[in-house]
């Protein structure tokens, strides 16, 4: 999902057609896709999660959980099936998709699951979601420019990231592009470049903190 490069245009078409996601868009449906590893998934990510689904006013949001982040050894990870169990605990309510339609397309990076989408789901209104810490270091990730350039984006704050995620090469290259959060509503159905930040009550849960906690907590028990 990260790693800098140049980005490909996915030419996959039968990888498209005979996708088979395990969910169902419509149409006209308002739809925020976010992505990571979720190792593990924790309560700042539903927060994220849920931050998005109202103030962007979506129908759904999908949380995309990745097969193997492409900057870590597949020693720091858990598994996909640990991953997805864990993202499921916190995808509460009947607006929240959990999916490892990643894996399904053999798919490592963001740009691609997004266009690959897009051309499944023709006319729904997507919109990717990630948190202000992943602004920060977007720029590292492959094709950041085009995954901006792709959908509108909702960056939602994280503690401790504001300043680093409002300095970042991608809020400067793209600072023409940003909205006011009072647009929020409408960004799902603004054309790409389009994005905005939206500052929420902070939720100081962390995938780094949990393991460390899980860690300890196994060291004890032995």
């Amino acid at each position: 999902m990260w790693i800098s490069g140049p980005a490909k245009r996915v030419s996959a078409a039968g990888r498209v057609g005979s996708l088979r996601p395990g969910f169902h868009l419509e149409p006209g449906m308002r739809v925020g896709l976010l992505g990571g590893s979720f190792n593990p998934a924790h309560e700042g990510h539903a927060h994220i999660a849920e931050t998005a689904l109202a103030r962007l006013r979506l129908d759904k949001v999908i949380w995309l959980v990745s097969p193997q982040n492409p900057l870590k050894s597949p020693a720091e990870s858990a598994s996909l099936a640990a991953r997805m169990a864990s993202a499921r605990r916190q995808a509460r309510g009947p607006h929240m998709i959990v999916s490892d339609v990643e894996a399904k397309v053999g798919s490592r990076y963001t740009i691609d699951i997004l266009r690959i989408l897009k051309q499944r789901f023709r006319g729904v209104r997507f919109v990717w979601i990630m948190g202000g810490d992943n602004l920060g270091s977007l720029h590292g990730w492959r094709g950041w420019v085009n995954i901006l350039r792709e959908m509108p984006v909702a960056v939602i704050a994280r503690p401790g990231a504001e300043m680093k995620s409002r300095a970042s090469p991608a809020a400067r290259r793209f600072a023409h592009f940003r909205l006011s959060s009072r647009e929020s509503t409408r960004l799902a159905t603004r054309r790409a470049p389009a994005w905005l930040y939206i500052r929420a009550p902070f939720n100081f849960a962390s995938s780094t903190a949990l393991r460390a906690r899980m860690t300890k907590q196994k060291t004890q028990a032995s």
